[in-house]
């Protein structure tokens, strides 16, 4: 093993009181013993005397300066904001009020339809474009919605993924990815105990939100590619079997369809002279028009323009006249009188079946108003003739050309 010269031990040791004096330096103060007589003799003290306690100075760092005006601006802007969708949301009640006296309405209980009915009435319009027209809506439906603080005011944003600049869509993101991963580990789980998955999600009848909806949600402006990667990822938890846990998460980002069953106006139900119950409907079809008035109970009789079925000579006219009834299995349990005008037998036998459709909706429940919704007898027939054009025998048929 190789000795180390004592010349070059005396060097490090010299290296290092050189060191520790240099910046032990500014800590050390000479001070006179007190017990010596010469004046002279003195020794190092590392106590300072006569020194006051340094005081830590709460000056802001120029950072700190920058994040206290950009939130003071935020704040200021923030209070301008709240100002002026109070003085809007007030304008707002003050209008409604005086289209509610001015119309002869309770203005406690003046709703937006009845505002919208007002303005049309008083203010008729014939610009074409909607946004052009006046109008009085709440403030908070015209305004967009403003995000809030999202650090705090020493500059510390609140969000963990405040950097990614769109915190709470990649958040959505993340919390799918950690959904699916436990759905897989509760999936192998199952599988070791060797149980089936019975359960699955139904999401019939619902559709995704739309990328303005989305956009609304996450106060967020997302692209329409981010919007179209949540939607992948979205189907990804969807797929999985077990996917029915999520059922609640899920069906936060889906909007259930309307029944068009429904919306479909029922037809009032009304009572003759001789008591018996009935209801009215219209029908069309090409250039054919119906009225229908549909008795129910009835003894299965059936009545068109003074004649029964054998007005029309087509078999197939008289079926499909019959349809809504035969669906429903209805047959001879109703009486049907029907007038019909116009077009030719095609378009008053279609015109009929829709009449006899609808008046049949004062009469069902909401399940056999949608079967015959589903069955297309609740939509009118939007097909006609097409016409003929110039220059051709008929409305496809061209005229035969012959070369010579």
């Amino acid at each position: 093993m190789a000795s180390i010269s004592p010349c070059l031990t005396s060097r490090i040791l010299l290296r290092k009181s050189q060191f520790r004096i240099k910046h032990l330096t500014p800590c050390l103060q000479y001070v006179k013993h007190p017990q010596s007589d010469s004046g002279n003799h003195c020794e190092l003290s590392t106590a300072p005397t006569n020194v006051p306690p340094i005081k830590v100075e709460d000056k802001p760092t120029s950072k700190a300066i920058t994040i206290s005006r950009a939130m003071k601006a935020y704040m200021e802007q923030t209070k301008a904001h709240d100002q002026m969708m109070k003085a809007q949301v007030s304008d707002y009640e003050l209008g409604k009020r005086h289209l509610a006296n001015i119309m002869g309405k309770d203005p406690d209980n003046f709703t937006q339809t009845d505002v919208e009915r007002a303005i049309e009435y008083l203010l008729p319009s014939g610009i074409f474009d909607k946004k052009a027209r006046p109008l009085l809506k709440d403030p908070y439906e015209i305004f967009p919605k403003k995000k809030v603080a999202q650090f705090s005011l020493d500059g510390r944003p609140y969000h963990w993924l405040y950097f990614t600049t769109l915190p709470n869509y990649y958040n959505i993101l993340y919390d799918i990815a950690w959904k699916i991963e436990n759905l897989k580990l509760e999936e192998d789980e199952l599988y070791r105990k060797k149980e089936t998955i019975s359960n699955t999600l139904n999401l019939a009848g619902s559709d995704w939100i739309t990328f303005q909806q989305l956009k609304d949600k996450l106060v967020e402006n997302i692209r329409e590619t981010d919007y179209q990667h949540f939607i992948k990822v979205m189907e990804r938890l969807i797929s999985h079997p077990l996917s029915y846990k999520e059922e609640a998460y899920i069906m936060q980002y889906r909007v259930m369809h309307k029944s068009e069953s429904s919306v479909i106006q029922k037809p009032q139900i009304e009572q003759d002279e001789d008591g018996r119950y009935f209801a009215c409907a219209e029908g069309t079809r090409k250039d054919a028009w119906a009225h229908v008035k549909l008795y129910k109970p009835g003894t299965g009789k059936v009545i068109i323009n003074d004649k029964d079925l054998a007005y029309f000579e087509n078999f197939l006219y008289r079926e499909s006249i019959l349809n809504p009834l035969t669906a429903l299995d209805l047959i001879g349990q109703v009486d049907i009188v029907a007038e019909t005008k116009y077009g030719g037998p095609a378009g008053q036998a279609g015109a009929i079946r829709y009449g006899i459709a609808k008046a049949l909706c004062a009469f069902i429940n909401a399940e056999e108003i949608e079967k015959l919704r589903l069955s297309g007898m609740l939509t009118r027939d939007p097909r006609e003739k097409e016409r003929k054009k110039p220059g051709q025998e008929k409305a496809r048929k061209k005229f035969t050309w012959k070369k010579r």
